[in-house]
């Protein structure tokens, strides 16, 4: 008989539909049969996969791609898994419901991200299988628990630099942050020391932006987006130290970071630019790393790991293990610090977008 229905879904578990390290998916798997009907298995999965592509072109029709994937959980359970799984296992007429609870592993997970080169998923999905195999999906999203052992994170952050003003003096530039992490909607404050000993007005200018690199085959490719821009005023010609403070608030819906996967970054970087007139303006640049905002939702019943409950019409369904998130080794290098990872800076427009 025919399958009119064949879906998985699941339950929010707060206001923004998200999911961390350790939560319980709640769902269920619905198949809706015309009559009597044989399957020989019905499979659940839960999994957080990456993949990234792209093409360079190298001349004339000499054009290449790059591409890679990378798993960080496959977690299966046979729901049938006590049928002989010869076609015999039969369902009735009607719909049937097959509840799930699912924990998502702890570890090294990067957080849900999509762009044209690549993407970073976490979903569960179902598999009936008579003489062909049907499958139906259901994407969640997913952030990762702060990593609060990231180097430096808590710490101020520094860097300067002097700039000789041809026939006009020279200006002196330290910048100074309160620390490198930060959480989304929180303020970031920047702290400018200019010495300005030149014949120019300096125009302090400040950017947030994003740096996505893409890994595959010892080859990488990056671009930026602007995330905001601002500016403060400016501080007159010849005018000795002053000091200028901007407070920058991080959007509160901005991705966080994504350091710790070895075919995709997502990161950040502050930078403050001196605007001099008729000279090729400094620019410092700080790493700036966001992290999620705490999310309230239900405490989880201890000691869950993979469950499923049970169904009058399958007796039968019981549970297996986790398996263990794999751990991440050395992550990739950072921008520019390994000669095997040519960079090729491009647009994210007009890029056609990887599924799987």
């Amino acid at each position: 008989m025919t399958i009119t229905r064949f879906s998985i879904e699941y339950d929010a578990i707060n206001s923004k539909n998200t999911f961390t390290n350790g939560d319980i998916i709640n769902g269920r798997i619905i198949v809706e049969v015309s009559g009597e009907t044989k399957i020989q298995s019905l499979i659940f999965r839960g999994q957080g996969r990456a993949k990234v592509r792209w093409t360079e072109n190298y001349g004339e029709n000499d054009y290449r791609d790059y591409w890679a994937t990378e798993t960080y959980y496959d977690i299966k359970q046979d729901i049938l898994r006590e049928s002989r799984h010869d076609g015999t296992e039969v369902i009735g007429k009607g719909r049937h419901v097959y509840p799930f609870l699912f924990r998502i592993p702890d570890g090294i997970l990067p957080s849900t991200y999509k762009r044209a080169r690549g993407k970073i998923v976490h979903k569960v999905k179902a598999e009936l299988t008579q003489s062909i195999t049907r499958k139906t999906k259901a994407h969640f999203t997913f952030v990762s628990k702060a990593d609060m052992g990231i180097p430096g994170l808590l710490e101020p952050q520094y860097t300067c630099k002097d700039k000789s003003v041809l026939g006009s003096g020279k200006v002196s530039v330290d910048v100074h942050t309160t620390q490198m992490g930060y959480m989304q909607g929180e303020a970031l404050v920047v702290t400018v020391e200019i010495n300005n000993n030149s014949s120019r007005t300096v125009k302090p200018k400040f950017k947030l932006y994003q740096k996505h690199s893409f890994f595959a085959q010892g080859h990488r490719t990056v671009y930026t987006h602007d995330i905001l821009k601002d500016k403060a005023e400016a501080v007159e010609a010849s005018s000795g130290r002053k000091t200028v403070t901007k407070v920058i608030t991080i959007p509160g819906d901005l991705p966080p970071s994504i350091l710790n996967s070895h075919i995709i970054n997502l990161e950040y970087m502050l930078k403050v630019q001196m605007k001099i007139k008729c000279s090729i303006d400094p620019k410092l640049k700080l790493p700036i790393v966001i992290m999620p905002a705490v999310v309230k939702q239900p405490h989880p019943s201890a000691g869950i790991g993979f469950d499923t409950f049970r169904n009058p019409e399958n007796p039968a369904w019981g549970t297996t293990p986790q398996q263990t998130p794999p751990q991440c080794g050395d992550l990739p290098p950072p921008y520019g610090a390994h000669a095997t990872y040519p960079t090729t800076t491009l647009d994210d427009d007009g890029i056609e977008m990887l599924t799987f």
